[in-house]
């Protein structure tokens, strides 16, 4: 079991949102040795691949490998999820050891729920906010089938957020958001 942590940041957002580049940017300056980045992408990666004697590797990267194995590799994420919805959250916080935790890609109302249940006092909601025009120029467009399914939306309703950043290509103001939220981490207040 991992030790329990002090915060727990549980990340959203849209793809092209710029979660990633917020939760690097929160953890340079946490420092690893207070933080780290957890994906719940990664262990159900890891986990297909061992139970399908598949390259992990392969199914990390943007190529054809992982391409080929998506739609079933989402089909059996759902059915594990169906069986156990803290299946991946487990095994991604696993051998966590650091007292900060970022959470960078919740996408589902049972990701939320399990981590608010499992540290109630620690989980702290943060939204990443960009304007489709923003999107638009870090390479997204629409794509039926992706951009509304649940892995999308999953969290546009059902959740009070602690925390909305807005990532709309001005630094200053990303910047003074990004402070407000280290203060808080790091000065342990807890939201209502």
């Amino acid at each position: 079991t991992p030790a329990q942590p002090r915060s727990v940041l549980l990340f959203s957002g849209k793809r092209k949102s710029g979660k990633d580049y917020v939760t690097d940017l929160l953890q340079k300056r946490l420092s690893s040795e207070m933080c780290c980045i957890l994906r719940l992408s990664a262990p159900l990666k890891q986990q297909y691949a061992q139970d399908h004697h598949l390259d992990y590797e392969e199914l990390l990267g943007a190529g054809q490998y992982k391409e080929s194995y998506r739609a079933d590799m989402i089909h059996w994420g759902e059915m594990k999820r169906q069986e156990d919805s803290g299946f991946f959250c487990r095994l991604a916080v696993k051998n966590a050891a650091q007292p900060i935790w970022i959470i960078s890609d919740c996408r589902r109302l049972s990701d939320v729920h399990w981590f608010q249940k499992e540290f109630p006092d620690q989980c702290i909601c943060v939204r990443v906010e960009a304007s489709e025009k923003t999107r638009s120029q870090r390479g997204w467009s629409f794509t039926s089938g992706i951009d509304d399914a649940e892995s999308e939306c999953g969290l546009d309703e059902g959740v009070k957020f602690d925390w909305i950043i807005r990532n709309d290509e001005d630094d200053d103001v990303l910047e003074k958001q990004l402070q407000g939220l280290l203060s808080l981490v790091t000065h342990g207040m807890k939201l209502n």
